[in-house]
C-alpha cells in the first residue's frame, strides 16, 4: 500500500490509475480504524479497481469545547490495518495542506443538516461538508463510502452532492457493531469499563422506539440505567430527516445521541 501526503502526490497516482482505465473508491476516515471502516474498505473492493482511504481528522468540524485534541490517533496502526485489507493507498495529509494559511471558505448547509446534531453542534456539518467536498474533489472517485453510523452525516453529504452536483455516487453501509449490540466507534475507546457494560442500553432503547415505544419513556430507561444525559431519541424521515409522519409511505430512522459519563454516543436504526 502506498501512502501520500500531499494533493500533489495523490493526483499523481490517481491520473495513473485513471489512464489505465481502472475505478476508484474512496474511504474518508478520521483513523482510529475499527472493523466498521476495515468492512467499508472490503465494500469497496469488491465495487471498484483502486481504493483510496484517506485519513484526517478535520478540525473544522470541532467546536472549541470538544474533543479534536484527544481524538484517538494511531497512523501507524491505521496503516498496518488498512494494508493488511488490501487498500490501495492512503492519503494521510495534513492540517496545512487541507486549510492552508489564507484558507477562507466553507460550505454553509441547510435542510438535513439543521435538526438533531445540527441543533446541538451547529458547527459540525458545514465542517463535515466543506472536508468531504475537499476530499472528493482531490479523489475524483466513482464512489464514495460511509458508515450509516452516523447517519444524518450521511443523510447531509448525500444531499450535498445531489445540490453541488458532484460527479460520485455515495454508498452508505450498515453499521457494524459488537456482540452485544453498541456500534463500534472510535470514541467507543473513551468509555470505562463500567460504563462499556452499560453502553449496549442505546441500541436496545431506539430498538424499542423502533418498534413503538415512546422516545421519552425509552430516554428515562437510558437515564436510570447509567446514562447522564440524553440529547435527543426521536424518529426522523430517512432522507430529509424531518419529523416522521406515521402512515406517509416514507422510510424512517430513530436517531439518538446521549451521554455516558463524558463520552457521548450516538446511534440509529430503521423503522
Amino acid at each position: 500500500m502506498k501512502i501520500v501526503r500531499t494533493v500533489q502526490d495523490l493526483r499523481a497516482q490517481i491520473s495513473e490509475w485513471r489512464a489505465a482505465g481502472e475505478s476508484i473508491a474512496l474511504v474518508p476516515t478520521m483513523g482510529a480504524l475499527h472493523a466498521g471502516h476495515i468492512a467499508l474498505v472490503a465494500t469497496a473492493l469488491s465495487a471498484a479497481d483502486r481504493v483510496v482511504v484517506s485519513l484526517f481528522v478535520n478540525p473544522s468540524q470541532f467546536a472549541p469545547h470538544e474533543d479534536l485534541a484527544r481524538y484517538p490517533r494511531d497512523e501507524a496502526g491505521d496503516a498496518a490495518k488498512l494494508a493488511g485489507a488490501g487498500a490501495h493507498l492512503l492519503w494521510a495529509p495534513s492540517v496545512g495542506d487541507m486549510y492552508p494559511d489564507g484558507y477562507a471558505t466553507q460550505i454553509a448547509v441547510g435542510g438535513a443538516a439543521l435538526p438533531l446534531e445540527g441543533a446541538f453542534r451547529p458547527h459540525h456539518f458545514g465542517g463535515v461538508a466543506t472536508v468531504v467536498c475537499k476530499l472528493i474533489s482531490a479523489v475524483t472517485p466513482n464512489l464514495a463510502l460511509f458508515g450509516e453510523k452516523d447517519f444524518q452525516q450521511l443523510a447531509v453529504i448525500r444531499q450535498m452532492v445531489r445540490d453541488l452536483n458532484l460527479p460520485v455516487v455515495i454508498g452508505g453501509m450498515d453499521t457494524v457493531r459488537e456482540e452485544d449490540g453498541l456500534a463500534l466507534s472510535s470514541r467507543n475507546a473513551y468509555l470505562t469499563e463500567d460504563e462499556r457494560y452499560v453502553a449496549p442500553m442505546l441500541y436496545k432503547a431506539i430498538l424499542q422506539v423502533a418498534q413503538g415505544r415512546d422516545p421519552r419513556e425509552a430516554g428515562q430507561a437510558l437515564l436510570a440505567a447509567g446514562f447522564a444525559k440524553i440529547d435527543y431519541i426521536e424518529v426522523r424521515d430517512a432522507e430529509t430527516l424531518a419529523p416522521f409522519v406515521p402512515g406517509s409511505g416514507r422510510p424512517g430512522r430513530v436517531l439518538a445521541a446521549a451521554w455516558l459519563g463524558k463520552t457521548r454516543l450516538i446511534d440509529n436504526v430503521p423503522c
